[in-house]
């Protein structure tokens, strides 16, 4: 209902007649709650502000976005209620403005907002005042950000060809023919010459072996891969794993406890993958502690995942750097390739699971894999009239 209608209402309401103008007023208190209630359905954040920032509506979508109540933040203005924006900037232009907003509190999250002034020729009360309207993008980044990942991972794998030819002959090639230096000297060359040139000889044979490693390495984590699936028993892959690795741990005095549920249901996985998996994971958390420390494996199990997390209390890395871990030749390690991590990310990925990096500088870091579960990626809703039972299962000490 325009509130030109409402002026000229009140200017003849002495003629009007009191049940009439209860209708009116009625419809209008109507007309609003109706609004207000389509409002709060929109999984769009709407607030209302007046000339000067102050809040005179917000949806319920808008509140959830930034935790706020409604009742608190009516009367407010835009500055007090949301310090990063600066209200005067906004409206400025007096024009539709479009910004991105990064939000971290109550959740973590990426906004798009626009705003726009209100206008009515039928209200004078309305110029001045404006609209906020805001999406949550943080989903669409999220795809975008695999989507560059995607590319950046094709992009490596066509450079992985000409890194293998370019690299690797010439490598073998001078392994050869240090070899045969070697030999030559130690049959014709005088004793001290030998000595002498063999700190040297074996310096570089080390550095071939470490450029090899990490050609093997970079090969190995952008390779396309088909994975051999078969129904695995994770727990079972697990502690073959640790088997292999289990005297290295040793050797630096770090406890490796299990935490294993027996009763976890198979997967359909590449058991040699995921024993490189293993591999990594449980060998990065050994380098991170040392040594005399603590590593902690566990598997869950709820009714969508099989989750794997693989805990350690090392050195941790530092915030700034976590978001960069999957990252090729990043590393935090003096002798690490940096490429271990993105071996793992990539195993996971193409088993469609998912990788959660966690570290605290100083206090440890927690990896967890999450796997689909093969029996439940397809059911059935059952009719209303059913009801399903629901199976908790506790983790088990192994």
């Amino acid at each position: 209902m325009k509130s030109g209608f409402i002026d000229k209402l009140i200017e003849r309401l002495d003629k009007v007649d009191p049940e009439e103008v209860q209708r009116y007023v009625l419809k209008v208190v109507q007309e609003k709650g109706f609004l207000e209630n389509v409002f709060d359905v929109l999984r769009e954040g709407i607030i209302v502000a007046g000339a000067h920032g102050s809040i005179h509506y917000i949806n319920r979508t808008a509140c959830e976005f930034f935790g706020l109540e409604r009742g608190e933040t009516l009367g407010r203005t835009v500055t007090d209620q949301f310090p990063g924006l600066e209200w005067e900037d906004l409206v400025r232009s007096d024009r539709v403005t479009n910004r991105d907003l990064e939000v971290f509190y109550p959740e973590h999250r990426f906004l798009n907002f626009y705003i726009s002034p209100l206008t009515d020729e039928d209200d004078e009360d309305l110029p001045g005042g404006y609209v906020l309207i805001l999406r949550d993008t943080t989903q669409s980044r999220q795809v975008h950000q695999e989507e560059l990942e995607s590319e950046r991972i094709a992009a490596l794998t066509m450079l992985a060809a000409g890194v293998a030819h370019e690299i690797g002959n010439p490598l073998n090639s001078l392994t050869i023919h240090l070899q045969l230096i070697e030999r030559k000297l130690k049959k014709k060359a005088d004793p001290e010459l030998v000595a002498e040139l063999s700190g040297p000889l074996e310096i570089a044979q080390s550095e071939i072996k470490r450029l090899d490693f990490i050609v093997e390495k970079f090969l190995s984590a952008i390779r396309p891969t088909q994975p051999q699936l078969e129904n695995c028993d994770i727990n079972e892959l697990l502690r073959e794993a640790i088997q292999f690795i289990g005297p290295e741990v040793q050797d630096r005095r770090i406890d490796l406890t299990l935490h294993l549920n027996p009763q976890l249901p198979q997967l359909r996985l590449d058991p040699d993958q995921f024993k490189q998996v293993f591999y990594n994971l449980i060998r990065n958390a050994a380098q991170a502690i040392g040594s005399d420390g603590e590593i902690a494996v566990r598997t869950e199990a709820d009714d969508f995942n099989v989750m794997l997390s693989f805990s350690d209390n090392g050195g941790g890395i530092p915030g700034d750097q976590v978001g960069r871990v999957f990252d090729p030749y990043f590393t935090t390690k003096k002798a690490g390739s940096g490429l271990g991590l993105l071996i793992v990310h990539r195993i996971v990925r193409e088993h469609g699971g998912e990788l959660e990096f966690e570290s605290k500088e100083g206090k440890g870091t927690d990896v967890t894999i999450y796997l689909p579960r093969i029996e439940k990626r397809m059911r059935f809703l059952p009719p209303q009239s059913e009801t399903t039972n629901v199976i908790d299962v506790d983790t088990v000490s192994d």
